[in-house]
């Protein structure tokens, strides 16, 4: 299993922020699983870390990691919820005669599901699921993130369990990809025709005059207008973008030149526009962790 050794992550005064980037990738793992989605899980995880960020005390926090996924579970939580999401409930009973064991089949159910299958689960046989047999935590530390008896914890984790093997049977629940706009279409094609050409002065004319840009786990900002962003990139060589729609966002699938006769992913690029003008850029360059969810999946060929 996925775990770290707790005993690193109990001292009296840790290296915090070196420790939630070592967090980091496990925290998005739960965070996408719990949300369905790639993009607002990484949403919870940077909100999660401005939280601990502003509340950790090392006087008071014993189990640091416990404590922040404590604090991603509450944080997913609270965005279900905005998203108005069905809700599951702990139900205590007689759980005696329940599984208290991960069997290969049900291994090979939990590892293969996609995000959209978890999404399925009813949200407490979710949380249980995901830390018990995709993160490795025990039931009683599942309990102490989630807030609830390791009786309740196991009811929901053998339901879940179960409900999984069901789905796994059933054909698959994916609804077809939305389709982006034309217009949304033509300036993914600039951009990415523009990058692969190296035209990244062409690149530049194509964002408006106040760009956001988010370089997903990097710590030191950067500008996307008159900054290094597109500098740095002008330094690289063998990348790649091809347009593709990520979660019915516009985005662009950023292949090496190792990774294209795999057809593997190395990372993606979100764009949002406004006036036809790219305004936003969320780049996963530093997030490699990110792309889990989507292993196994081959870029588009557009027309």
């Amino acid at each position: 299993m996925d775990r770290m050794n707790l005993s690193a992550l109990t001292l009296p005064d840790p290296d915090f922020p070196q420790l939630m980037g070592q967090l980091r990738a496990r925290l998005h793992r739960y965070c996408a699983r719990m949300t369905g989605s790639m993009l607002d899980g990484e949403d919870v995880v940077q909100e999660t870390l401005i939280k601990a960020n502003e509340s950790y005390d090392a006087r008071t926090v014993q189990n640091v990691e416990g404590w922040l996924f404590r604090i991603a579970h509450n944080t997913a939580m609270d965005f279900l919820r905005r998203r108005k999401r069905e809700q599951g409930v702990f139900v205590e009973e007689d759980v005696e005669a329940m599984a208290d064991t991960l069997t290969d089949a049900d291994r090979r159910h939990v590892a293969t599901a996609a995000l959209r299958t978890f999404m399925r689960l009813p949200l407490a046989q979710r949380s249980t699921v995901i830390l018990a047999d995709v993160l490795g935590y025990a039931l009683d530390e599942a309990a102490e993130v989630m807030g609830t008896t390791v009786p309740a914890v196991k009811a929901a984790l053998h339901r879940g369990r179960a409900r999984l093997r069901e789905l796994s049977h059933q054909p698959a629940d994916a609804a077809p990809a939305p389709i982006l706009s034309a217009s949304d279409q033509a300036l993914l094609t600039a951009y990415a025709e523009r990058f692969n050409a190296r035209d990244f002065d062409g690149l530049r004319e194509m964002l408006a005059q106040h760009v956001r840009l988010d370089l997903v786990a990097r710590r030191k900002p950067m500008q996307a207008r008159g900054g290094e962003y597109f500098t740095n990139y002008a330094k690289t060589r063998g990348l790649r973008m091809t347009p593709m729609s990520l979660e019915g966002r516009p985005a662009l699938w950023v292949n090496t030149e190792a990774d294209e006769g795999a057809g593997a992913a190395a990372y993606v690029v979100v764009l949002d526009w406004r006036d036809g003008k790219v305004a936003a850029i969320r780049d996963f360059r530093y997030a490699r962790y990110a792309m889990e969810p989507l292993s196994g999946a081959t870029a588009p060929q557009w027309p």
